[in-house]
C-alpha cells in the first residue's frame, strides 16, 4: 500500500502542472482551473486572471541570514511584507529573498511560477511553509500550478488535503 509521500515520490523528478492537477484529481482534491498570459507580478496577475474565486495570494521564497533556513511565505496579495518583523517572528536573525537558483533547487520553479503547489518538488521538507492567518481563515485561495500560466482556485479542505499529501504543515502567523 502506498502512502501519501509515496504518491507524490512516485511522480517524475520534477513533477509538471499536468502531473499536478492529475494528483489533486487523484485525491479528490476539488479544484477550479483557468488558464491565462504568462504573468510575473501581482498587478499583471490581476489584470489577466478571470474571477474564479478565493483569496489572491502572493507567495514570496525566502531564505535566513545563513542560508540555512528556507521559507514559502504565502500572504494576501497586496500585503506588503516587513521582513525583520517576519524574522522575528519566525526567531531568525535575517530574511532575504531567495534566489532563482535556490528556488529552483529547492521548489522546482523559476521566478513568477512560485506557489504553495510547488511544495511538491520539496521532498526533503527543506522549505517551511508559513501562511498568514487571513489566507489559512479564507474558504478558499488562489495559485499557480506550477506555471504562470494559469491559476488554480483550491478550497481550504482541499489546500489541507494537498499539504498532508506532501508532508508539509503550515505555520500560521498574523505576518
Amino acid at each position: 500500500m502506498q502512502t501519501p509521500q509515496d504518491t507524490a515520490g512516485a511522480l517524475a523528478s520534477a513533477p509538471t502542472s499536468e502531473d499536478l492537477l492529475r494528483l489533486l484529481a487523484e485525491h479528490g482534491i476539488a479544484y477550479d482551473l483557468v488558464e491565462h498570459e504568462a504573468v510575473f507580478t501581482i498587478a499583471e496577475a490581476l489584470a489577466a486572471t478571470p474571477e474564479i474565486g478565493g483569496i489572491k495570494t502572493k507567495n514570496v521564497f525566502l531564505r535566513d541570514g545563513k542560508g540555512v533556513r528556507h521559507f514559502l511565505v504565502v500572504v494576501p496579495h497586496d500585503v506588503r511584507l516587513d521582513l525583520p518583523g517576519l524574522a522575528a517572528q519566525l526567531g531568525v536573525a535575517k530574511l532575504s529573498m531567495g534566489s532563482a537558483d535556490r528556488l529552483l533547487r529547492h521548489l522546482g520553479v523559476t521566478p513568477g511560477a512560485v506557489s504553495v503547489f510547488a511544495l511538491l518538488h520539496d521532498r526533503a521538507r527543506a522549505v517551511e511553509l508559513v501562511l498568514d492567518e487571513r489566507v489559512h481563515q479564507a474558504d478558499a485561495l488562489q495559485a499557480h500550478p506550477l506555471r504562470n500560466t494559469a491559476t488554480v482556485a483550491l478550497g481550504r479542505a482541499g489546500l489541507d488535503r494537498f499539504l498532508n499529501l506532501t508532508g508539509h504543515s503550515a505555520r500560521v502567523l498574523a505576518v
